[in-house]
């Protein structure tokens, strides 16, 4: 049954909180970020969202991380919430080179690159694509994009590969993701316990960003279109040389979306330094279902950092 809702103002995803907003250029474009932590001396993580979330999704970790000394910088991947909509660019290789962009703005050199879902593909992206600012990668409820050992139709359950499908379709996704509850059903598909009612109302309200639901299912088209294709050959071809810096991959004993069993042979076998947890309780949407828990693995992944006092 339809629901039609109003259109939202991209100052709907500038939510306001122990964080400051700002728009930084990178790679033809502008970005949304939420900041936290010293502006100076401090080594940078750049936090990515999942797929019908925003930067928000982080809201958890990003005080904690700040007040442990790092620099944070909690992004709107391209075509999400308050960052730029251009029509193309929604390929996986050019959000690496966003997010490379956004931590050169920021005044880094390197960032540990933390990323869930599809955020969390790229940040697995950035240790093979983007080495030279990439200084670590924790991937969240997201294996490794090789898809040597296990193909994506055996990485995904039966409802996320139905999603995934629908996805397809010509312009009938994003008016479903606009104006109906598609994106509370695949909240409720991929997560063990429902998630905060007010959090969902907000992630819909910012889907209704002009552009935002049709740019944010680009990404999902580019996954399967790009298979057997020239962009998605080479894609495939750059992430399996292996990352040579420290990698953490978290995953839900529950997730609804992508199966346990098998998620990180991909990771472990093109990673050298890896590591791979399992939350026994959680399911796909980790940084909101087991904040504690994700806080807690980030902290002790980090490159130690003692900040001046």
């Amino acid at each position: 049954m339809s629901e039609h809702h109003d259109v939202a103002d991209y100052s709907a995803a500038l939510v306001e909180g122990p964080w400051r907003h700002e728009f930084v250029p990178a790679n033809g474009a502008r970005f949304h970020v939420a900041l936290a932590g010293p502006e100076r001396g401090a080594p940078l993580v750049v936090l990515l969202h999942g797929f019908g979330q925003f930067w928000w999704t982080w809201r958890h970790q990003i005080e904690a991380l700040a007040d442990a000394g790092y620099r944070v910088a909690a992004m709107d991947l391209r075509g999400v919430a308050a960052s730029d909509k251009p029509p193309s660019g929604y390929d996986t290789p050019t959000r690496t080179r966003d997010v490379a962009g956004v931590v050169r703005s920021l005044g880094h050199d390197r960032a540990v690159v933390v990323g869930h879902g599809f955020g969390g593909s790229v940040a697995w992206a950035m240790g093979a694509l983007q080495p030279a600012v990439t200084a670590g990668v924790v991937a969240l409820s997201a294996p490794h994009p090789a898809r040597v050992h296990r193909s994506l139709v055996q990485q995904l359950t039966p409802r996320a590969l139905q999603m995934l499908s629908f996805a397809q379709l010509p312009t009938l996704p994003e008016r479903r993701l606009r104006d109906t509850d598609l994106l509370q059903k695949l909240f409720d598909l991929g997560s063990a316990e429902p998630l905060d009612a007010d959090a969902v109302a907000l992630y819909r309200t910012v889907m209704r960003i002009p552009f935002a639901a049709h740019t944010s299912t680009e990404a999902l088209r580019w996954l399967v279109r790009s298979t057997g294709r020239t962009d998605g050959r080479r894609f495939t071809a750059a992430v399996r040389r292996g990352l040579t810096v420290p990698t953490l991959q978290v995953h839900g004993a529950r997730d609804g979306l992508i199966r346990r069993e098998g998620a990180d042979l991909d990771g472990g076998a093109f990673s050298r330094d890896y590591r791979f947890e399992v939350l026994a309780a959680a399911g796909h949407y980790l940084p909101e279902e087991a904040s504690e828990q994700v806080t807690d693995l980030l902290l002790d992944f980090l490159p130690p950092h003692h900040p001046a006092r």
